[in-house]
Parts: structure tokens; C-alpha cells; sequence
């Protein structure tokens, strides 16, 4: 579904993706795991269009990314919730998940309300504005909103990072019913091993930049976890 060729990618003379191969398949939910500052979040931003590519080539289903503008990648079924979640504080909770609504074709209003189903406390704070809401809330918000226009493709950047434990399983299990029921993709940076073993199907670690490991979750060996992502 997502495949990635020879990607690198530099802030300024510094090289920080070399010559990345990845490929998330159909169906699966691929953790990218890695120590900080080995690239992981640079990746994301470039397959969605926020950071250039120097070298290499980005597909989703087939279609070339590199020929589209960030704005229209959302359009072609990539949802994206990124690293400290980015809603829009000034706006309510209806705001933040109508702007999900201008993505589709449709603009169908309609499809909020499978979402109000999913997080029954964003019904009930729909005139709360979003910066007013816990990180929790907040990151739930941020799912929904990607959500809302029914992507093939959701992508996450650290979605437990400062959510309370309660809420982490919540996601968890939203994203394996996600997967099973609907057959989303999903793609994932996360830190926290144990729920990358219990959500995940797929693993791929970068260090310094480069691919190093991956395949399916049960191939997670402690001594990859002690040779890349041990601290």
C-alpha cells in the first residue's frame, strides 16, 4: 500500500535519512520504532509531504506522492495524526472534527457520527474548545478528525506519548478493531514496547537513519530491542 524507495532526506549538511526502503502492506499495522532523533518523525513528514526528499520515491496504492501537494495527500485516503496531536485550541471539538469533513468528496456531514459513536466524550464536549481538553481527549480528538473522512491509510506519530494509561488501551483497542473489522492500515511510530507487541503486525526499525530490522512482531527479538531501541 505504502512503499517507500531509496528516501534520503537532509536538514541542511546533516544526513538524516539514508536510502529508505519501506513497504507497509494492506492490512497491517506496521510499527516504526527506533531511539529519539533516529528519523522516524522525518519519515512521516515526508510521506506526507511536509518535509522534501533529496532522493528516492514515495507511493501510496500506487500513486506517486511526489507529484502531489501535502494538502491533497489527505484526499487520496492518507489520514495523519501527528506527533503532539496539532488540533486547533481555539476551536470547539465540532470545529476541530468538521475540518475532517472538508476533506471527503462528499462533505457529509454525516460522518461524524460514527465517530461520536467511537469517543462518546468528544458528544459530549462538542462546544468545549480543544485546548481545554486533557492530553487524552486531546489525542482522541486528533484520531477522530483523521478519521472522519474514512482513510485507507492512518498514520500516527507517537499516539500514547503523554496520555494516561486508561486512554493508551483505549487506542489500542480501537486500532486492532479498526484493523479486524474495517481492514484499515495503519502505520505507527511508538516507543512503548509492550503496546507495540500488542497492536502491532508489523515491525521496522531505523537507527541513525537507516532501515535496519523488520518483519512480522513476533520476530521482535530481545536482542533488536537491545541492540536499537534499549536506551
Amino acid at each position: 500500500m505504502l512503499q517507500t524507495r531509496g528516501v534520503n532526506q537532509f536538514y541542511g549538511g546533516s544526513h538524516i535519512l539514508w536510502d529508505v526502503g519501506l513497504d507497509v502492506q494492506p492490512g497491517s499495522i506496521t510499527c516504526l520504532m527506533g531511539r529519539n532523533g533516529m528519523g522516524k518523525t522525518t519519515l512521516l513528514k515526508c510521506v506526507m509531504g511536509l518535509l522534501p526528499i533529496r532522493e528516492g520515491s514515495i507511493h501510496f496504492g500506487g500513486e506517486d506522492l511526489l507529484r502531489r501537494p501535502a494538502e491533497a495527500r489527505a484526499g487520496l485516503g492518507i489520514g495523519y495524526v501527528p506527533q503532539g496531536r496539532e488540533i486547533f485550541p481555539q476551536l470547539t471539538v465540532e470545529e476541530n472534527l468538521q475540518l475532517g469533513v472538508y476533506v471527503r468528496p462528499d462533505r457529509d456531514r454525516t460522518a461524524l457520527e460514527p465517530i461520536y459513536d467511537t469517543f462518546p466524550v468528544l458528544k459530549q464536549m462538542l462546544r468545549r474548545r480543544g485546548g481545554d481538553l486533557s492530553g487524552g481527549q486531546q489525542q482522541q480528538l486528533a484520531i477522530g478528525r483523521a478519521l472522519v473522512f474514512n482513510p485507507q491509510l492512518l498514520i500516527l506519530d507517537e499516539p500514547c506519548e503523554g496520555i494516561q494509561p486508561n486512554i493508551v488501551a483505549e487506542i489500542g483497542d480501537l486500532l486492532i478493531r479498526l484493523n479486524r473489522e474495517t481492514g484499515l492500515t495503519v502505520l505507527l511510530v511508538e516507543q512503548k514496547l509492550p503496546f507495540a507487541r500488542r497492536v502491532a503486525t508489523d515491525f521496522r526499525i531505523l537507527d541513525k537513519g537507516r532501515l535496519v530490522a523488520g518483519g512480522a512482531i513476533d520476530g521482535l527479538s530481545d536482542s533488536l530491542v537491545q541492540k536499537h531501541l534499549s536506551v
